[in-house]
């Protein structure tokens, strides 16, 4: 078992990490065009780099503790073509529901999950990310089937915003 104090600091430091990132640059800081090292210097290290097939993205993911996803898009020649966060309800609108899009399509747009888990009377995994939805903390669920496809999506409060009402 876990010391106390390992249990809160695990949290706490992706916190304080998320807030130096916030402070070090935000979205609107990285402009295209802009080199691709200079995303790093400010930056830092991504989550992880996906290939895309006209160069790559450089995810930065606060999951599961925080509530952004900033996705780079990098051209072929090393240059920033856009960087938006992509938690927000227009980006959740793009995810089509008749089967066409993978547990891979959701982790290239979204980044990796903050929680994966089961829910009764689906028979599939449910992928969890954090959220900030104008003035209120979120969750939104994507529902796969057991084949790995998107079938349902689903936007919910997140039940750590009703801790300190007890």
């Amino acid at each position: 078992m876990a010391h106390p104090l390992l249990r809160w600091s695990a949290p706490l430091l992706a916190a304080l990490l998320a807030a130096l990132l916030v402070a070090c640059g935000t979205v609107e800081s990285l402009k295209p065009g802009m080199p691709r090292a200079e995303v790093l210097s400010r930056w830092g290290q991504p989550t992880r780099v996906v290939p895309l097939a006209q160069g790559e993205r450089l995810q930065y993911s606060f999951q599961p503790q925080g509530q952004e996803v900033v996705m780079v898009d990098i051209d072929a020649a090393g240059r920033v073509l856009q960087a938006r966060q992509v938690l927000n309800e227009n980006d959740f609108a793009r995810i089509p529901l008749d089967g066409s899009w993978t547990q891979a399509d959701i982790d290239r747009e979204f980044g990796p999950p903050g929680y994966v888990g089961q829910v009764g009377r689906w028979d599939g995994p449910v992928w969890t990310y954090r959220w900030r939805g104008g003035m209120v903390d979120q969750m939104f669920y994507v529902y796969f089937d057991p084949a790995g496809r998107v079938r349902r999506t689903e936007i919910g409060m997140d039940p750590r915003q009703f801790r300190n009402m007890r």
